[in-house]
């Protein structure tokens, strides 16, 4: 069994209140949810309107499953036009 984590630092550009940034963060957080079926939680600057700290977490049966489903994510939050990405952490255990 593996157990995978991985956590964005995010800018969001536009965002001036925290207003905005939940907007931004809750379409981004459901669309991963339903999307790729992982839990995923705001976890750090929550009072900081232009960044964003956002962590996903999975448990798989295969280490190869689970880094592959962390790529689509990571290519998924690029994509995401409400928000880009400052740094990625990711850990496997």
């Amino acid at each position: 069994m593996v157990v995978a984590s991985q956590t964005w630092e995010l800018a969001l550009p536009g965002c001036v209140s925290l207003k905005a940034k939940r907007s931004v963060l809750r379409s981004l957080r459901d669309r991963l949810r339903s999307k790729f079926n992982v839990s995923v939680a705001e976890t750090g600057l929550q009072d900081v309107p232009a960044r964003a700290e956002l962590t996903i977490a999975l448990v798989s049966s295969d280490g190869r499953l689970a880094g592959s489903i962390l790529e689509k994510t990571d290519r998924f939050v690029e994509q995401h036009g409400g928000a880009s990405i400052v740094r990625v952490t990711r850990e496997t255990y």
